[in-house]
C-alpha cells in the first residue's frame, strides 16, 4: 500500500479548524508540534490514493493564511504497518479514480519535463547519437537503449497535463520543448547520415519508413500505458521506453534519409513520427481525463475541459486526415 506524509504548517490558533478537514478513515496517524512565532507544525500519515481530496481541503481551508505550507513527503515503509482499507470504505476525500498520486504531485514531476536546460539538449543530442547507431547497425538493443534516456518523455506528458487543466502556460511550454527537442534529433541525425553510410535496406530502417494501422495502435498504446505510470509515479526511465520509442527512432530515421537522399523513406518516416505525435498526445489527453486529473477549482475545471474539447476534437480531426492520406499512398503504390 502506497503512503504519504503531509506536512503542514498553521498558525496556532488555527489549528483546531483541521478537525472540519480530518477523519478517522483518511488519517493513519497525526503528530502536532509547536514551533516558533505562534506556528504549529502538522504531520499526518494518508494513503496516496486519499492525499488530493485531503490536499484540496486544506487548501481551501487555510490558503488565506500567510504561514500556510503543505509538503507532501512519499513514505517508503512504517511500523507497524496500517491496516489494509476495506474494499467497500469510500471517504468524502477520496477521488473517483483513487489509484493515482494526487494532482500536486504530478504536477510537480511532470512540470520539470516541460523546463528547457542545457540537459534536456544534452540527453536529446545523446539519445539520438545512440539511436541513430542502433540504426546504422540494425541493433534493436542499441535502439532500446537511447530510450532509456526518454528525453521526449517530458515535453510530450506535461502537453498532455496541460491540456487536462487547461493551463495555456504549461502548453506552451511543453511546445517550446518539444520543438527543440525534435530541432536537436534532425540536426543530429542529419549530421550522422552525412558522416556514415546509410543502408536504406536495413530492418531496422525499413520498419520506420512505412505506416499501417498497426503503427497507430503501437503509438496509441504507448501513450496510455506512458501516462498511467507516470500517474501511478512509476519511474521515467522505465515510462521513456515505452513513449519514446514511438517518437524518437522515426524522426532519427527521417534526417538519415534525408541526408542520404532517400525522399521517399524520408517522407514516410516522417509521416511516421506524424501518426506518431498525434495518438500518443490523444492517447495522453484521454487517459489523464478518465484517471479523474482535473483542476481544483470549478471556473478552471470549465476552461480545463473546453481545452479537452478543442484539444480531441484537433487531434481526431489531425488523425484522420493522415490515416486517409496513408490509405491514399497505400493505394497508388
Amino acid at each position: 500500500m502506497s503512503l504519504r506524509l503531509i506536512e503542514i504548517v498553521l498558525p496556532t490558533s488555527a489549528v483546531h479548524r483541521m478537525d472540519s478537514v480530518l477523519s478517522s478513515d483518511t488519517v493513519l496517524g497525526r503528530w502536532d508540534d509547536t514551533m516558533d512565532n505562534d506556528q504549529s507544525l502538522i504531520r499526518m500519515l494518508v494513503r496516496t490514493e486519499q492525499t488530493e481530496g485531503m490536499l484540496d481541503q486544506l487548501a481551501n481551508q487555510f490558503s488565506s493564511s500567510e504561514s500556510f505550507r503543505v509538503m507532501l513527503l512519499p513514505v517508503e515503509a512504517t511500523l507497524p504497518r496500517p491496516p489494509e482499507p476495506e474494499a467497500k470504505d469510500k471517504t468524502p476525500t477520496s477521488e473517483p479514480s483513487a489509484q493515482r498520486i494526487s494532482r500536486d504531485e504530478l504536477y510537480d514531476d511532470v512540470v520539470a519535463g516541460a523546463k528547457l536546460s542545457n540537459v534536456f539538449v544534452a540527453q536529446t543530442l545523446l539519445a539520438t547519437v545512440v539511436a541513430a547507431i542502433g540504426l546504422l547497425r540494425n541493433d534493436t538493443a542499441i535502439i532500446i537503449g537511447a530510450m532509456v534516456i526518454a528525453p521526449l518523455l517530458g515535453p510530450n506528458v506535461s502537453l498532455c497535463l496541460a491540456t487536462t487543466l487547461g493551463d495555456m502556460d504549461l502548453a506552451k511550454r511543453s511546445l517550446r520543448t518539444n520543438a527543440a527537442g525534435l530541432l536537436v534529433t534532425l540536426l543530429a541525425s542529419l549530421t550522422i547520415g552525412f558522416l556514415f553510410k546509410v543502408d536504406p535496406s536495413s530492418t531496422a530502417i525499413v520498419a520506420r519508413t512505412h505506416v499501417n494501422m498497426s503503427d497507430v495502435i503501437l503509438a496509441t498504446a504507448s501513450g496510455c500505458a506512458g501516462v498511467l505510470a507516470f500517474t501511478t509515479g512509476a519511474p521515467a526511465s522505465l515510462i521513456g521506453v515505452m513513449v519514446a520509442v514511438a517518437l524518437l527512432p522515426p524522426f532519427a530515421v527521417f534526417g538519415l534519409m534525408l541526408a542520404g537522399g532517400e525522399l521517399h523513406a524520408a517522407g514516410g518516416a516522417l509521416m511516421l513520427l506524424a501518426m506518431n505525435v498525434i495518438c500518443v498526445n490523444l492517447a495522453g489527453v484521454f487517459t489523464f481525463a478518465v484517471q479523474g486529473v482535473r483542476p481544483r477549482t470549478w471556473w478552471e475545471s470549465e476552461r480545463a475541459k473546453r481545452a479537452i474539447r478543442i484539444s480531441l476534437a484537433t487531434w481526431v480531426t489531425l488523425l484522420t486526415i493522415l490515416i486517409s492520406l496513408i490509405y491514399f499512398v497505400v493505394q497508388k503504390q
